[in-house]
This record gives C-alpha cells, structure tokens and sequence, in this order.
C-alpha cells in the first residue's frame, strides 16, 4: 500500500484506476488527495462487485469528484491495475483492499515505461467506453 501511496502523491496530471476490489481506505484516500490536487482521477470497478458490497467505494469516491465507471458486462472485472502520468503501470495480484496488505500473499509491480503504459491506458479506454457511468 505504501509503493502505490508514493506513486498516487507523485501523480502530475492523471490516475486511472481499474479494480476488482477496492475497499482500501488509504488508497481511496491518496485518490481523493489527488482529484484535490487538480489530479484528473478515473476509476472503473466492478459493477457485481459493487453491488455487492451496496457501491460503498463507487459513492466515495464519485462524492470526492473521482469519475466513477462500472463494468457490469463481464463476470468479473478481475482487473487490478493503476496508470499514472501516462508513464507508469501498477499491476499485479493485489487488489486495492486491507486484506492485500495485511493477509494475503500478494504481488505488486510497478513499472515506468511510457510504451506500456500507453498499451494500459488503450485498454482503460477500451474498458471504459462499455461500462456506465456511476
């Protein structure tokens, strides 16, 4: 949670985030740190998973003024993946929640490549043009 935290404070212009899980207080927080900083932040979550859990992170954040997606048209939105500045990838198992930090086994990377992260961003956008806004 640390590595990601540094990243999002060290954003310049833009987070985009997709997530299957995100119940992490900090990183919704360092998010919202952002949006205040001028920082454009996106977030695509997973519609069931949402739902399940009654949209508690999607209201959050869309309250802070992060715009907030849902992609309801897989099984799962199994994705967990942050692109910061157009030049840095966070991917790995880790979802954005407690339970990544303080239970699982887990792994993080982080990656500065702008070539990559262009690649992730065109699939954010890919993503984002069939989930509805919330």
């Amino acid at each position: 949670t640390k590595a990601i935290l540094r990243q999002i404070g060290e954003a310049e212009r833009e987070v985009l985030v997709e997530a299957y899980l995100f119940t992490s207080k900090p990183i919704q927080a360092a998010l919202l740190k952002a949006r205040k900083r001028g920082i454009e932040v996106e977030v695509i979550l997973d519609g069931h998973e949402q739902k399940e859990r009654k949209h508690v992170t999607a209201r959050v954040l869309k309250a802070g003024g992060v715009d907030v997606w849902l992609d309801n048209d897989h099984a799962s939105a199994h994705n967990k993946v942050m692109i910061i500045d157009r030049r840095t990838v966070i991917t790995g198992s880790f979802n954005f929640t407690y339970a990544a930090e303080d239970r699982n086994a887990e792994n993080l990377l982080i990656i500065t490549s702008g070539e990559l992260a262009a690649l992730y961003r065109d699939n954010y956008l890919k993503l984002r043009k069939h989930s509805k806004r919330y």
